[in-house]
């Protein structure tokens, strides 16, 4: 009876929801209602059930769509449907990482075929050179916003492209540039058969490169445009944004392989081989060059952002050969920082507790900085015992997971004995969890380990930490992390104060963001485009811990959470290691700790509630998804549109 009425009240509050239509995009965006946003992802992470994300990228995205569905902002999402997803997590008795793969069952999934203007199922065709690929498109209803996933798994095709998106980030060069040929070419044809025409074509990361291609050939076909005067009215309706400061994180694709997949569509583009591979290239007259998919990105699409404002300037001199006649403040890369969906990561008591002392209507004015106002008028014992019910709720779901693990691998008695009790509610206790890119440089903390041993067993402060996180499954050093930090269960003077917890996922994720003291992010400067679950711990009251990169150098003022470092880095990371790893331990010693475990009378950490208030108050309005949703509205999307436009 009591799940029935839970059910009906949500059934209930969804039709309110759908039924309201006077929103913010309502109002700021309505020329996009007759011309909505495209916006396509290789990966959406919109809830654990559906697993067709691997990690920042995805979430982001999910974030987005949630938040465009919240503001009204029309938008409809395109990507992939992954059968098998990305890959489970499961560590064997020695700390190495085994990689497995799970079929999704559809139908246990809220999607559904999606259907012509007619009613019929779609099937999409893509031609290459070597064949035909077939593709199917479903459809799953996010609030407001479709989604669109393709799916290449139809008995038209072949075996080896019926597994062509079966997995994410699977594969080898070929299987990538078919799953974004997918993508791109793919989700353009999806929407025209749909009935969608859009007005803004937005492409989250090069993966969705080719789509403009697609375009461009609709206008020549439809309109009768010469290449040149399609590629430049295509690039007026198109933005591109770019995630990664790495160089070696961009796609690049040998030329047998582009005219494999491409040739037929640049046949139909009436131009050269070399013309089209020079779309691709830095330096279009160099035949070495491999096609690079941010690249094309860049020269298909009429603004362009990163997605902090340090990762803005990085991404400026990394691609400022594509415009050698301008200095390099003037490339035309702007940014427009990342935020999250403040519902999807705000746990319930801390909901609660807004609700108690926010305006009536704070959950939608989330990118307003008045409302979070309110968290100054908590009383501090308030939030200090919300925040202590989240840690412990959070530390009883850990000892499961480490239950479940160590049940799994056939360990002994005495070792899922002590994993039903490891951790300390009353001790601090810093989370990481993330990729376990190298970069990331997850082994930070342990660079000296009689100094960490000696901080984390400190009588009178001692530390615990929670670490979780994947390595991509061809990434050796980066499941060489893992194996260390995990293998740390077997030092007597770390293994009740170091927790490794398999499989992480939005989950996993959810309970850490809302449940820890203090969140710790020390990749190497400026790797870090963004970082967005740091973002998530501020909602929650946690406190960051962090190199200045990414958000966090746009965010820190040096009262709401804690910095490592002075923003700057060595030429050599070794040194720049060394520095950071000195700095990590004194911030620790000096300032975390210190700031903890001194309470007054009553036994509260009165200077700590004062920092989760002003990080609450100074970030959550500022890092959310409604503010970065309403940002590209104006910026980028109402321009595209023939909206006004407004400088980034």
């Amino acid at each position: 009876m009591v799940l029935f009425s839970r059910i009906n009240q949500a059934y209930r509050r969804l039709k309110v929801y759908m039924g309201n239509h006077q929103t913010w995009g309502s109002t700021h965006a309505g020329v996009l209602g007759a011309k909505p946003v495209a916006y396509f992802s290789a990966e959406f992470g919109i809830h654990e059930s559906l697993p067709i994300y691997s990690g920042g990228l995805g979430v982001l995205s999910g974030d987005h769509v949630k938040s465009a569905s919240n503001l009204g902002v029309p938008l409809v999402a395109v990507g992939l449907f992954y059968a098998q997803g990305y890959f489970r997590q499961k560590l064997d008795r020695d700390g190495f990482q085994n990689e497995e793969y799970d079929d999704t069952q559809v139908e246990h999934l809220p999607i559904k075929p999606a259907t012509n203007q007619e009613g019929d199922p779609i099937l999409i065709d893509i031609e290459t050179r070597t064949g035909h690929i077939k593709i199917k498109v479903w459809k799953v209803q996010v609030g407001r916003v479709p989604l669109y996933l393709l799916d290449s798994n139809v008995e038209e095709n072949d075996p080896e492209d019926r597994q062509l998106t079966s997995r994410l980030y699977g594969g080898n060069e070929r299987t990538r540039i078919r799953q974004e040929l997918v993508l791109g070419v793919g989700g353009v044809k999806a929407l025209h058969a749909i009935g969608i025409c859009p007005g803004v074509f937005h492409l989250n990361e090069g993966h969705s490169g080719f789509g403009p291609l697609e375009v461009i050939r609709c206008r020549m076909t439809d309109d009768g445009l010469a290449f040149d005067d399609a590629v430049r009215e295509v690039a007026m309706q198109t933005a591109f944004t770019t995630h990664t400061p790495v160089p070696a994180g961009h796609d690049r694709f040998a030329p047998e392989l582009v005219e494999e997949h491409l040739g037929p569509l640049r046949d139909q583009l009436k131009i050269s081989f070399d013309e089209f591979m020079g779309l691709g290239r830095i330096d279009p007259q160099d035949p070495s060059e491999l096609f690079c998919m941010t690249v094309i990105g860049l020269k298909l699409s009429r603004t362009a952002n990163a997605v902090s404002q340090l990762h803005g300037s990085v991404s400026r001199r990394m691609w400022a050969s594509l415009w050698p006649w301008r200095v390099e403040e003037e490339i035309p890369i702007g940014h427009i920082t990342n935020g999250v969906h403040s519902q999807t990561w705000l746990a319930n008591q801390m909901r609660t507790l807004y609700n108690k002392h926010f305006p009536t209507d704070w959950a939608d004015r989330l990118g307003e900085p008045s409302v979070w106002n309110g968290i100054l008028n908590v009383d501090p014992g308030e939030l200090w015992e919300t925040h202590n019910t989240l840690k412990a709720r959070m530390i009883s779901f850990i000892r499961r997971r480490l239950v479940d693990q160590s049940s799994r691998r056939d360990e002994d008695a005495a070792t899922i004995d002590f994993a039903q009790s490891v951790l300390d509610p009353e001790v601090l206790t810093i989370g990481f969890a993330r990729r376990f890119a190298t970069y990331k440089r997850a082994n930070l903390i342990f660079s000296d380990l009689d100094r960490i041993k000696s901080l984390m067993n400190d009588p009178h402060r001692p530390i615990q930490i929670v670490f979780a996180g994947k390595a991509h499954p061809k990434d050796q050093p980066g499941k060489d992390y893992i194996r260390a930090i995990a293998n740390l269960r077997n030092d007597p003077e770390l293994k009740a104060r170091v927790v490794f917890v398999e499989d992480y996922d939005v989950n996993l994720c959810r309970h850490l963001v809302q449940g820890v003291d203090v969140w710790l992010n020390n990749p190497r400067r400026p790797l870090e485009a963004s970082g967005t679950s740091g973002q998530k711990v501020v909602l929650n009251g946690g406190l960051n811990l962090s190199i200045l990169d990414g958000w966090w150098a746009e965010a820190f003022d040096g009262k709401n959470g804690f910095a490592i470092g002075n923003g700057t880095h060595h030429v050599s990371d070794e040194v720049s290691d060394q520095r950071d790893a000195e700095s990590l331990y004194q911030v620790l010693e000096n300032e975390v700790a210190p700031m903890f475990y001194h309470r007054d009378i009553d036994g509260l950490p009165r200077e700590w509630i004062r920092r989760m208030m002003h990080s609450i108050n100074t970030l959550a309005w500022r890092f959310s998804s409604d503010r970065m949703v309403m940002d590209y509205a104006h910026h980028v999307y109402l321009p595209a549109a023939g909206g006004l436009s407004c400088k980034m």
